[in-house]
């Protein structure tokens, strides 16, 4: 057992290890790539007051021109390109314009908080941006240590294979969305609070999963989506009790409980959009309302999204947009194998949306399908099991395996039960991604699906699986690794010096 728990404590060292170097090369090679080649565009230190002067404090100028270190003053804001002129931007002066209300409040004001308390002595030495810049950088990448660290929790709990997980979770560690997630950008924040959550969630943690989900869909637009992992579980809870315990109250109690804790993922997301129509549509008169003022559900979100992205369905399927396309293409791919090795293996658990499993059926349900007190047993004996040694486990598996094929009904056109990658408890983070992946290849500007889908955890997981369980195919395990590694070191070069890349 000592043996067990300190080979845990080292995977989990081994994370902590990867996640920090990862961000240190990442950090590096932004710093060469800043010396060694010219910005696309210089205008990153350009930085207008703020249109309410209150917002701006007296001494507190976030020009380089008076402060005590000019030269670091520059360097710094010089690093501040792309999206995350927006966060500084609203960190600073709040959201002025329209456009911006694009970008969710969450990192803004975790930036605007720590400069304002904890990095406030600082102003004078290099400037409110730049001091703002240093709290963005900061919060990103403490946020994406602490992500990768819930990430293999999350996979040890799902998956079952501590090794599987290990790898799996190193493979996060240098995906190649990398440089958004050193970057100010909300990668890192929502990867923290949606796998914290989805962990919490399956541990029986059911209300502190609720506020970690809540908040990332605060932090990403996205994050609303990971309401339907509690839609599954209603889903499931609301069967079980209608067609296995023949309890009607109970199957309406479980339906109400799952759509309040859906509401409440959807709450932050929409009180934004409520902030957004107060401030840009209550007051004004008829004629300088904007379009979206008027609609019958004024959706501020959806509206910058199509008038000044021009995001829509198949609206980005033009032939300039190709080489967009192919930029795109592996993170697409490796979802697309990702989702048809699942559904080909388990083709009834796929299309029944896991309705139709009978011999994991009590296993799923203790992991993630079962009430508070049921998961926290559950949590327990996962907590156990992945302290015990690989040897034990294995057994566990073939007396399982064996029980199962003694107990299965009805299900014949695939194994009773399978671990790792091909159980049942991966299906509702499978589902999630086919939902994630649509929308990036038919609605969104698909070269941001690289980034989109990176917190995805069935793409890490499937090719871990594949990595470790298949011989014949560990030259694609090798593929993966120079994919990222080509990723990280372009993401580094071009998108530091404001050149596009996704």
């Amino acid at each position: 057992m000592a043996n067990s728990i300190s080979t845990l404590t080292a995977r989990t060292t081994i994370v902590l290890k990867s996640a920090i170097l990862s961000r240190l090369l990442v950090f590096l090679l932004i710093i060469i790539f800043r010396l060694l080649v010219s910005p696309y565009d210089t205008s990153a230190s350009l930085n207008p007051d703020c249109l309410t002067r209150s917002n701006t404090k007296p001494g507190h100028e976030s020009s380089c021109s008076n402060v005590l270190y000019p030269s670091l003053c520059s360097a710094i804001e010089d690093g501040i390109v792309w999206d995350s002129v927006y966060f500084v931007r609203i960190a600073q002066c709040g959201y002025e314009y329209e456009q911006s209300y694009a970008f969710l409040p969450l990192l803004p004001i975790c930036i605007s908080f720590l400069s304002r308390t904890v990095f406030a002595p600082l102003i004078p030495l290099i400037g409110e941006r730049a001091v703002l810049a240093v709290c963005g950088y900061l919060i990103t990448n403490v946020a994406f240590v602490v992500a990768a660290l819930y990430f293999y929790k999350l996979s040890v709990s799902i998956l079952k294979d501590p090794e599987v997980s290990l790898v799996a979770s190193i493979l996060f560690c240098f995906n190649p969305a990398s440089i958004f997630y050193s970057s100010i950008y909300t990668e890192s924040l929502y990867a923290f609070l949606s796998f914290g959550g989805l962990y919490h969630l399956i541990s029986g943690g059911n209300s502190l999963a609720v506020v970690f989900l809540a908040l990332s869909g605060l932090a990403r637009s996205n994050g609303v989506l990971n309401a339907g992992y509690f839609c599954y579980q209603t889903m499931h809870l609301a069967y079980d009790a209608v067609f296995q315990k023949r309890q009607a109250c109970l199957a309406l109690l479980v339906v109400i409980s799952g759509a309040f804790q859906s509401a409440c993922i959807f709450a932050p997301f929409i009180a934004f959009q409520a902030y957004g129509y107060h401030n840009m549509c209550v007051g004004r008169s008829h004629d300088e309302l904007r379009p979206w003022c008027k609609a019958r559900v004024p959706l501020l979100y959806n509206y910058i999204q199509s008038h000044y992205w021009g995001v829509g369905f198949l609206r980005y399927f033009q032939l300039k947009q190709l080489p967009n396309f192919l930029l795109a293409s592996p993170i697409l791919f490796l979802a697309f194998c990702s989702i048809y090795y699942y559904a080909k293996s388990r083709p009834q658990c796929f299309f029944s949306l896991g309705l139709q499993i009978s011999t994991e059926q009590k296993n799923f349900e203790a992991e993630f399908l079962s009430d508070d007190i049921s998961r926290s047993n559950a949590a327990s004996t996962l907590e156990t099991s992945s302290v015990e040694s690989e040897e034990s486990l294995n057994l566990r598996r073939r007396r399982n395996a064996v029980q199962q094929d003694d107990t299965v009904v009805n299900i014949k056109s695939e194994p009773a039960a399978k671990p790792g990658y091909l159980s049942a408890s991966v299906l509702p983070f499978v589902l999630h991604l086919v939902f994630m992946a649509g929308t990036a290849f038919l609605v969104m500007h698909v070269q941001v699906a690289t980034r989109f889908l990176s917190a995805s955890p069935p793409l890490y997981w499937f090719a871990s699986y594949m990595m470790t369980s298949h011989a014949k195919y560990r030259i694609w395990g090798r593929i993966i690794w120079a994919y990222s590694a080509a990723y990280i070191f372009l993401g580094s070069l071009l998108f530091s010096n404001f050149y596009p890349f996704t």
